[in-house]
């Protein structure tokens, strides 16, 4: 590498934990790393950035949450910028990388489908364009399907004050009491997922029995704790982080900035307690799901399922074709498939570990599984939703 290295601002509110600030932060520190960057942390990097031409430029480039005056400033002294925030008051004026919100709101209504449900809402913070994007396809999507969707708006914060805490209290309730059981819900938030969980608690709903829900951009540890875990869409935001810092090093390198904001698709929804049923009005069908989704890590089979719900093989499988046109050995499989990709996303397992794990025998079936149902086998899947060198 010759040159001096490059002086890159990195603006991402990181004192926020999420994962939408920290891991696109880490993806643009590997591009970093690998092209010899000079990474600064500047909070006010639109402050930084002088008034006018003639003064000293302490940036190269910026990858940023990016506002009005940065924008201002960046553009009157000729710095690129490239923007990782959708809901920025200028999204539309900066070379940006954004989370394919059209495609994640396709998948959450496409998963709730698959569940046999025909009752839909949906709960997003108001002006908040990434949530209000996915929230227009997931209409889009179940309105195809003859169905119609229930839509409230939350406030940004929930918990700004005590009053500010019971007026979004009072816009959930009323949200709810709009609802017809069971049915599939969509939530902005993690935070706001779990207010929703612990109001349906409060109205003897069983989650998701009655209520499947949906919620974040999977915060682990609000997602995973306290029972039941929520599903939630993994953008993959390293991904994003390592791309705004490939468009912004072509940017400083002289090239042209694309017509549009890039979007990538989001790594998959990470399929958890909150969702994992189907609406079926056959209570043996019912029980006999239940019983897949809690046992599907062991070895077991058709019969096992038949005789956990004290009924005849043949009957249980009539009984599956009828209410989901499928037969009780798909379930299993599409449980354990759900649950590998996932383990496949959020760790860095052997294949063979997270084979057994999850109930298949082998590593090999697994691979079978993947090549039959999804085209791909797990190395591959795990790899594209990886951060990727040329993303």
């Amino acid at each position: 590498m010759t040159g001096n290295p490059k002086r890159v601002a990195i603006m991402l509110d990181l004192q926020w934990p999420y994962k939408r600030h920290a891991s696109t932060f880490a993806g643009t520190q590997q591009f970093a790393k690998e092209h010899g960057w000079h990474s600064i942390i500047d909070e006010f990097a639109h402050d930084t950035l002088p008034t006018r031409r003639g003064k000293q430029i302490p940036y190269d480039g910026v990858i940023a949450r990016a506002n009005h005056e940065l924008a201002e400033r960046a553009t009157r002294l000729g710095i690129p910028v490239v923007n990782m925030w959708a809901s920025s008051p200028v999204w539309n004026k900066l070379p940006g990388v954004f989370p394919d919100f059209d495609a994640s709101g396709q998948i959450k209504a496409e998963h709730f489908l698959s569940r046999g449900l025909s009752n839909f809402a949906a709960m997003t913070a108001f002006k908040n364009r990434g949530q209000s994007m996915e929230v227009d396809q997931f209409r889009k999507v179940i309105a195809e399907c003859g169905y119609d969707c229930v839509i409230a708006n939350s406030p940004q914060s929930l918990s700004r004050s005590l009053d500010h805490w019971r007026r979004t209290r009072e816009l959930v309730e009323a949200w709810m009491d709009r609802w017809v059981l069971p049915i599939g819900v969509m939530v902005g938030g993690e935070d706001l997922g779990r207010l929703v969980v612990q109001m349906c608690h409060e109205r003897d709903w069983r989650v998701p029995q009655d209520v499947a829900i949906i919620a974040g951009q999977n915060e682990e540890n609000l997602c995973e704790n306290p029972s039941p875990s929520m599903t939630s869409m993994e953008f993959g935001y390293e991904r994003i982080g390592y791309r705004c810092a490939k468009l912004l090093q072509h940017l400083m390198d002289g090239g042209t900035a694309p017509d549009h904001p890039i979007s990538l698709s989001p790594s998959g929804l990470v399929v958890r307690e909150s969702t994992d049923f189907h609406a079926v009005q056959d209570k043996l069908v019912a029980d006999a799901l239940d019983y897949i989704s809690r046992n599907s890590h062991r070895h077991i089979g058709q019969h096992d399922v038949s005789r956990a719900v004290n009924a005849e093989t043949r009957t249980l499988q009539l009984r599956f074709r009828k209410f989901l046109d499928s037969p009780i050995a798909t379930e299993i499989r599409r449980v354990r498939l759900e649950r590998a990709k996932r383990e496949l996303v959020q760790s860095d397992r052997r294949i063979e570990h997270i084979a057994r794990d999850v109930g298949f025998k082998t590593a090999n079936r697994m691979c079978e599984i993947f090549r039959r149902e999804l085209g791909i086998t797990p190395t591959d899947y795990r790899k594209e939703r990886k951060i990727r060198g040329n993303p």
